[in-house]
């Protein structure tokens, strides 16, 4: 219902007319308003027409004649008489007496009466007649309403005798039901992603036709970047994650497309499509085998060689050569076989590394709940790796959801099995981390709370760092999860998916005093519990942690205000600075970044930001790159596909954005920071301290 109506109201707003409401309380505006819309939506989903043109269809009102819409369909010719029926609880019925008086308007129409309608139902009235006598249109008696229950045996009476007046000399009217599920479905279905449908020529080619009807051949790689030009990411919408940006295997990719493409379709797996449905359109009859075969897709998706569409794509962009280059297609038609489609993604992903985590991309739930999202509050949620992550406000990943879910839970073992790694999250099966955490399923408003309330809870953390030092400073550095998940308690997630619920207004305020109330706390059971333990060893095991929280939960029963960060933890005056440890050797020696992460370029002070601020935002690809476990040159830096050292790339960057104050020399590593925020040189910095209070 809050779905439907948030659509309603987003398709409608200012289209419907209401000006015959405006003397009633904003209760009954509101009311009216959501019945006029919903007919107005049935006339779109009857007719495809648009939003506007649907809201003209609206008549309800004085003399509407009990008709709320007329729509008059002119291919093929069709007549739909619609009346709607809202209800906030989903439990809109439909009367007899309500489908009398459609057929008696019906009948004022028929008897050219029209003027017995309000001025917009008597035009539409008219067209209705018009329709019928001079292109033969037939009419369906079309009922809306938000609710389950079937009609009645009287109403049904009703529409049997209205449609037998009418039908006495051929099938002119038939009747309709649409009820709640098929609204919600429809409402759905519109905010998702259109289907791809593309063609595919091929040559030289082979097909198979049983058990299931596929093409393979050879397609020249400037076809191949035409399909992401055309259809961005939406070709990959069946795959288990997006292409990664940078990685070994696309830079070999790429490498071989721009040095060698004679060579390319030796040394490549190929692409993989699934479809829909094809329509063959072969260049002979006599020896179709002879001559290219042109394929037109519905419902495309590239399943397999996404990296292989996308490295083509980027080796166009700097290399005429790579247009040459000879890649395999194959095309397998699923017929809508959702099972088997499921089945070959799995099969077909090989050639970089897939991981647990992608395939909960292939998951319904995942589908679900970014439905909900959008449908919900408009937010988008991704799920695959090597999506581009949306911008804080405008929604989250299937990480950050897993993250929060985890720590939200009551049970401490998910947060601490989630700081140990955070694979552990997509582990399946029985008991399994993903099944807790998403079966059942979370609601679109539990999940959006949950990491708002995270970010606000590392955010805290982040501020406070400065302050403390000890096993205060290792707390906030290393026990995000464990203390996300102590301040979820405090708050309580009891309500947290309740749609009515304000939670950014009554909770997300208090964050800043749950993560100081806790700190103190936490800190009074770590000295009790394990006065000698490494905090990060501690935050990862959830059997320490739940030794911990239980420890807590003692000292928490009335004495909460009395417990302070202990002095010794209290930061009063500068610390003797560290030995400042080699940057990239120690990332790689203590593997604190995976293969692959990607990092993002920040400028150091007001200066380099302006010089560059032009030039980056020309092209985002040149302020990203990934991380490469290589000593001397570990960032690819997606907007050329090449490897470079931190300060060697920064050095290029200010060359090509022609910086001409630019400084003699930078530190690299203090502007590339990976996805939590922390630079190169701050990791660095983090595990070199931690070695040295061992």
């Amino acid at each position: 219902m809050r779905q439907v109506r948030r659509a309603l109201e987003s398709s409608f707003s200012g289209l419907i007319d209401m000006s015959d409401f405006e003397s009633y309380a904003a209760e009954d505006r509101r009311r009216a308003f959501l019945s006029r819309a919903l007919a107005a939506l049935a006339v779109r989903m009857v007719t495809g027409w648009g939003s506007a043109d649907a809201a003209a269809a609206v008549i309800d009102g004085r003399d509407d004649q009990g008709i709320d819409a007329i729509a008059v369909n002119n291919d093929p010719p069709h007549v739909y008489l619609i009346q709607a029926k809202w209800s906030d609880k989903g439990r809109a019925t439909v009367k007899a007496r309500t489908v009398k008086d459609m057929f008696d308007g019906f009948r004022l129409i028929d008897d050219e009466e029209s003027g017995q309608f309000n001025p917009r139902g008597q035009f539409l009235a008219e067209q209705v007649k018009e329709a019928i006598v001079n292109r033969g249109a037939s009419v369906t008696v079309l009922t809306v309403l938000m609710g389950v229950e079937a009609p009645s045996p009287e109403v049904m009476r009703a529409l049997a005798n209205g449609e037998k007046e009418f039908n006495t000399h051929g099938g002119l009217v038939d009747h309709r039901f649409l009820h709640a599920g098929d609204v919600w479905t429809w409402v759905r279905d519109d905010v998702a992603p259109d289907p791809v449908s593309m063609s595919v020529e091929l040559y030289p080619w082979f097909s198979l036709d049983v058990p299931h009807h596929a093409f393979q051949g050879i397609i020249p790689a400037e076809r191949v970047a035409e399909w992401l030009d055309k259809n961005g990411s939406r070709l990959f919408e069946r795959n288990i994650r997006n292409p990664l940006s940078g990685t070994l295997t696309n830079e070999e990719i790429t490498s071989t497309l721009s040095d060698e493409p004679s060579l390319f379709w030796y040394f490549n797996n190929g692409i993989t499509v699934l479809c829909d449905t094809v329509q063959v359109q072969y260049s002979s009859m006599r020896n179709p085998q002879g001559s290219p075969v042109t394929l037109h897709l519905q419902g495309a998706s590239v399943v397999n060689g996404a990296q292989t569409v996308r490295a083509v794509q980027r080796s166009l962009e700097h290399s005429d050569d790579a247009a040459a280059a000879k890649v395999g297609v194959r095309v397998i038609v699923t017929g809508g076989e959702t099972e088997f489609a499921s089945r070959t993604t799995r099969a077909t992903n090989r050639q970089n590394q897939v991981e647990q985590r992608d395939f909960a991309a292939l998951d319904p739930a995942q589908g679900e709940i970014r439905a909900d999202l959008r449908a919900e509050i408009g937010k988008t949620y991704l799920v695959k790796r090597g999506e581009l992550s949306p911008s804080p406000e405008t929604g989250c990943t299937l990480d950050e959801a897993a993250v929060a879910l985890a720590c939200a839970h009551p049970n401490v073992t998910y947060a601490s099995r989630a700081a140990r790694s955070l694979a552990t999250l997509w582990e399946r099966g029985s008991g399994a981390t993903y099944e807790i955490l998403f079966r059942p399923q979370p609601n679109a408003f539990q999940i959006w709370r949950s990491v708002l309330t995270v970010r606000s809870i590392r955010k805290e953390m982040h501020d406070l760092r400065r302050h403390y030092e000890g096993r205060a400073a290792a707390v906030l550095e290393h026990g995000s999860y464990l203390m996300a998940h102590l301040v979820f308690q405090w708050l309580g997630t009891d309500d947290i998916g309740d749609p009515y619920l304000d939670w950014e207004a009554e909770f997300l305020p208090r964050v800043a005093e749950g993560v100081e109330s806790r700190l103190a706390l936490l800190l009074k059971a770590l000295d009790d519990t394990y006065p000698r333990g490494r905090v990060q060893a501690i935050v990862s095991d959830p059997d320490k942690c739940r030794e911990v929280t239980a420890v807590m939960s003692e000292l928490d029963g009335g004495i909460q205000d009395d417990v302070t960060v202990p002095d010794q933890y209290v930061k009063k005056i500068q610390a003797q600075k560290r030995r400042r440890p080699n940057t990239v050797p120690t990332l790689i020696d203590h593997g604190a970044i995976s293969e692959g992460a990607p990092l993002d370029f920040v400028a150091s002070n007001d200066r380099e930001r302006e010089a560059l601020a032009s030039w980056l935002s020309e092209d985002p690809r040149r302020s990203r790159a990934t991380w490469v476990n290589n000593r001397t040159k570990p960032l690819l830096w997606e907007a050329d596909g090449r490897k470079y050292s931190p300060s060697g790339l920064v050095s290029l960057m200010w060359k090509l954005a022609e910086w001409e104050s630019q400084p003699v020399a930078n530190q690299g590593t203090t502007r590339w920071q990976t996805d939590d925020g922390q630079t190169l040189v701050e990791m660095a910095v983090a595990l070199q301290a931690a070695v040295d209070s061992d």
